[in-house]
Parts: C-alpha cells; sequence; structure tokens
C-alpha cells in the first residue's frame, strides 16, 4: 500500500481533491512553527510596552527582533524626553538678583524666559502676575519668573512698571515696559497672550489678536453713534 505522507505527484493530487488528509508535519517542524508564531507574538505587542516592560521581557525576544526592539526603545526614550521637557515647568518662579544669572542667563539652550518686574501695591502687576500663572501653566515648556523690580535692578524706577523681559538663550528677544504698553487694568489674559506669541515665546491657538476684536467693535459703536450728513440735513429741514 501507498504510504499517504510521500512525497508524490500523485499524493499531492489526491490531497487537493481531499481524497487524502493534510501531510502530517513532523514534529520538530511543528515545536519550530510554535516557536516562530511566540516571537512574533512578542514582536507584535512590543509596541504597546513601557520602557520598564521592554527591559522585563528583553530575554524573550529573539534575535532577528532585537535590532527593531532597540530602535523602538530608542524611540520612546526619545518621546518620554521630550514630554518630560515639555512639561519641565508650570508655574511662576520668584527670584531675586542673586538668582538673575543662574536662572535667566544660564536658563538653558533654546529655552524661552519670560521675566516679570513687579512691585507689591502695584495693581497692574498684581494682575499680570495673575495672568501669568494662568500662561505658565498652559505653556508649561516655557519657563515663567517674576521678580520684584529693585531686587534685580537696584533703583529700577516705578514708572517702568509693569516690566516684562523675553530672553532666548540668555539674550533679551523682547521686552513691554511701563503700563501704557499693557493697556492699563483692562489687560485681559488673552491680549497678554498674544502680545508674547508676537514676540515668539509662546505658541498661541488664538487666531487674531483679541485687542482688535475691542477696537473693531469700539469703531463700530463710534459710527453708530456719529450722525449721516442724510440725518442732519433732515434736521434742518
Amino acid at each position: 500500500m501507498q504510504d499517504p505522507n510521500a512525497d508524490t505527484e500523485w499524493n499531492d493530487i489526491l490531497r487537493r481533491k481531499g481524497i487524502l488528509p493534510p501531510k502530517e508535519k513532523p514534529q520538530d517542524d511543528e515545536e519550530e512553527e510554535t516557536e516562530i508564531l511566540k516571537q512574533q507574538s512578542v514582536v507584535k505587542t512590543y509596541e504597546d510596552m513601557t520602557l520598564e516592560e521592554l527591559e522585563d521581557n528583553e530575554d524573550e525576544f529573539g534575535e532577528e527582533d532585537e535590532r527593531a526592539v532597540e530602535l523602538y526603545r530608542q524611540q520612546r526614550m526619545a518621546q518620554w524626553q521630550a514630554t518630560q521637557l515639555k512639561n519641565k515647568f508650570g508655574e511662576v518662579l520668584e527670584i531675586s538678583g542673586q538668582d538673575y544669572v543662574q536662572e535667566i542667563t544660564k536658563a538653558g539652550k533654546d529655552l524661552w524666559v519670560i521675566l516679570h518686574l513687579y512691585k507689591q501695591g502695584v495693581p497692574l502687576c498684581s494682575l499680570i502676575n495673575k495672568h501669568l500663572t494662568a500662561l505658565a501653566r498652559k505653556f508649561k515648556d516655557v519657563k515663567f519668573v517674576k521678580a520684584i523690580s529693585t531686587t534685580c535692578i537696584p533703583n529700577y524706577p516705578d514708572k517702568n512698571l509693569p516690566t516684562i523681559f523675553v530672553y532666548l538663550d540668555g539674550d533679551i528677544r523682547a521686552q513691554f515696559i511701563g503700563p501704557l504698553v499693557f493697556g492699563g487694568m483692562n489687560l485681559t489674559q488673552d491680549e497678554l497672550e498674544w502680545k508674547l506669541a508676537e514676540s515668539g515665546s509662546i505658541k498661541t491657538d488664538l487666531e487674531e489678536n483679541p485687542k482688535k476684536q475691542i477696537q473693531d467693535q469700539l469703531m463700530t459703536s463710534i459710527r453708530a453713534s456719529i450722525p449721516t450728513k442724510k440725518d442732519s440735513d433732515s434736521e434742518d429741514d
């Protein structure tokens, strides 16, 4: 009787017709296939692992997968570092003059620093400190700093308050000095955000200058209150 597991052309035809059952796999082949499926399962799931899980399961990776896993580990590490840097700050740091060099000049490469010089008892300074606290929580990759003016610059005139200096790599990139620059006590958080965004220090999601909306509304109100020539002619009649 012919062996149904023999590798013959006739047996292959019979298997295709369903007359003979599929050829039985040798035990070694089955074990090899099981190992391949196991490795494929590991490679399929490593993208869902944390850095700690990658280290814990490192012995389970096959040699052919180690390079892919290492590249993925480097990618995850870079993403983690970027996230840490992006969320590095989140609050307004209070400094004095002796902290200036360390916290401002040597703050770090490619790091934006926003310094508010203020004084207690100046209402607009208090308002700006309030706005900066909210903006620091919103833009955690930017370093927000405040200092009593005379602790950083001796004899700094009160008429120049509030003052905001914007730094990048320790160099001043923008400055806002005095109450007129900020528009007085009507200054909103969005207006301050837009002003800082124009310096390049923050990436705002505001689509247009909020001050412009107020100006447009004001101009519309003024135009509505001015009598037209037609109205004047009617009154003369």
